[in-house]
């Protein structure tokens, strides 16, 4: 978790960059802007360093030929923390290299805001830092102000929400020999039809730490729940949330993860454990991330994943039943009368 209470904005350069398939142009700033106001300083603070509040993945920048100086935005933060003197002149390399990898037709122009923090907190260290922002959506404000007994009223198109960050990534200076540690939003390319930024500008992987592995296994545990599971077995809705709801309890009560004992606990079916595991194995290829069969469990991982695990079953359009315990005081019937299904709910009391 990154913390911003302590950091000052140093220095600052701001460019725009066009997209150049189709041919807008780049416009770099010959000199870096003065961050000599306070209130703005503070304002900028909030912008750049707000949405990192809740994010908790840490990645590393890289390289495919794990040769990490190949890696542009690697090569140009090095050199500003080496020397922060040459701060500028690396903004201005590093918006080029944002320009040049800028070919998807739907990439927004914006300005490109390069960023040098000190004492920023990550994981309970203060560090320096270099932050990459890109703005590329607008918005439109009202501006009403006291005019001889009246009050007047104007606006201002294209400007900035300082509570919407659009992109963003804090290199941070800390295990430099690692590819540092990295924090990224990208907040605009959400349907992936355009991940420049994360792919093909910073080129990150994320690292595999608790965190990492405490998502991914609840991540992928329930993609195999919900998608692959009956495939081998008839499996219920009910069942399936149940299922759901076993892991996440597991969870919550453990401190420690250990494979045999979830597949056991929470499955307790022969087929479906090797099923799950064999599901595991294959992400496991697929991704080239290894998760270990025993880590720790990170609360704040679980916390995350328990939002995207639904325990709704939904009934046509009348009903949703929230399955949240005891998954044998539901039970699935049909009526030859009526000629339709129907769930009979066993309860003590009602609230």
């Amino acid at each position: 978790m990154i913390f911003s209470t302590e950091a000052k904005l140093s220095q600052l350069s701001i460019h725009k960059v066009g997209n150049k398939a189709a041919a807008e142009p780049l416009a770099l700033s010959e000199q870096p802007y003065p961050v000599e106001d306070e209130v703005l300083n503070g304002i900028l603070l909030q912008y750049f360093t707000g949405g990192f509040l809740k994010v908790n993945e840490i990645y590393r920048l890289h390289h495919p030929t794990s040769n990490l100086a190949l890696n542009e935005v690697y090569h140009f933060c090095k050199s500003i923390f080496a020397d922060p003197e040459s701060f500028h002149e690396n903004s201005r390399q590093l918006a080029k290299q944002l320009y040049d990898i800028a070919d998807h037709p739907n990439i927004k122009p914006g300005e490109f805001y390069v960023v040098y923090f000190q004492n920023i907190q990550v994981e309970g260290a203060l560090v320096d830092a270099v932050g990459l922002f890109k703005s590329e959506n607008k918005e439109t404000y009202l501006k009403v102000t006291p005019s001889a007994g009246a009050f007047g009223l104007s606006y201002e198109s294209e400007a900035i929400n300082i509570k919407k960050l659009d992109k963003a990534c804090i290199v941070f200076n800390v295990e430099e020999e690692l590819g540092y540690k990295v924090s990224v939003i990208d907040n605009t390319n959400k349907s992936g039809e355009a991940v420049y930024w994360m792919d093909g500008f910073l080129n990150l992987q994320i690292r595999n730490d608790e965190y990492t592995q405490t998502h991914n296994v609840l991540s992928i545990y329930k993609e195999f729940i919900t998608d692959k599971l009956d495939e081998k077995l008839e499996v219920s809705k009910p069942d399936k949330i149940d299922l759901l709801n076993r892991s996440i309890r597991y969870f919550k009560e453990n401190e420690q993860f250990n494979l045999d004992e979830f597949s056991n606990v929470v499955l307790d079916n022969p087929v479906a454990i090797q099923e799950w595991k064999d599901y595991k194995q294959h992400y496991e290829q697929e991704s080239g991330s290894e998760i270990g069969d025993s880590f720790s469990i990170n609360n704040a991982a679980v916390k995350k994943q328990a939002r995207t695990y639904k325990s709704v079953l939904k009934l046509d359009k009348n009903f949703h039943i929230y399955i949240h315990g005891n998954r044998d005081l539901i039970e699935k019937g049909f009526d030859d009368a009526v000629k339709m299904s129907y769930y009979k709910v066993y309860f003590n009391e009602e609230q």
